[in-house]
């Protein structure tokens, strides 16, 4: 017996080559990434994710994995017109991935006419050692050195809060941690719809009409 399907979202998920987009979108569909998986350039390719957001029928993503960006290329602008959503992904290893995002989510604004466009940004932490949302100071207390990837987590959350776009740690080894930030998404795609009222209003307005008669 197959289940209802909800809604379908169109997300694109985007940023700097090499930080991960395609091992998030592989281990969060399939759960099929090791350390010791290979993946390829992305140049263009389509994901579809079945999301139970616990709300009833499950909701459809349909992902389009972008080619990682480069220099000062752009995103191709059929994705900034017909996307519903945007995941930006980067590596807090990697400061320039996420200088980078700023100048996605400007195109974006720009290009997103009167549209609303939902936005996550994911951080993907590839140190094997290290678990999501984790602090150095959990890691080892003796160190004192500030850790460089705290660093650039802590400016990341800084502009997310300033742009108020939701912000995850994520490890695309682990897939546990994929799951909040799509599933988040998928309920800010397709609310809960509020149930209209207008029959009960109906009601009162024939009751009233009886009194008056």
């Amino acid at each position: 017996m197959t289940s209802k399907v909800g809604k379908i979202g169109k997300v694109v998920i985007c940023g700097m080559k090499g930080i991960g987009k395609t091992a998030i979108l592989e281990q969060l569909i399939y759960g099929s990434i090791t350390p010791d998986s290979e993946l390829y350039s992305t140049i263009e390719d389509t994901y579809v994710a079945s999301v139970d957001t616990g709300r009833g029928p499950r909701d459809i993503l349909r992902i389009y994995d972008t080619a990682g960006l480069q220099g000062n290329v752009g995103l191709p602008r059929q994705y900034l017109q017909f996307a519903d959503a945007f995941v930006l992904v980067y590596d807090p290893s990697d400061a320039a991935s996420l200088d980078m995002l700023a100048g996605i989510k400007n195109d974006i604004d720009k290009n997103k006419e009167k549209k609303e466009v939902s936005i996550v940004v994911i951080a993907n932490i590839r140190r094997l050692n290290r678990t999501p949302n984790q602090s150095p100071e959990k890691q080892s207390p003796e160190k004192k050195t500030p850790d460089p990837i705290e660093l650039i987590l802590n400016r990341a959350n800084s502009w997310c809060a300033r742009e108020r776009i939701k912000h995850y740690t994520v490890n695309a080894l682990e897939r546990a941690s994929l799951y909040e930030p799509f599933v988040s998404l998928a309920v800010r795609l397709h609310p809960p719809q509020t149930k209209s009222t207008f029959p009960q209003l109906s009601k009162l307005t024939q009751k009233a009409s009886k009194v008056d008669n």
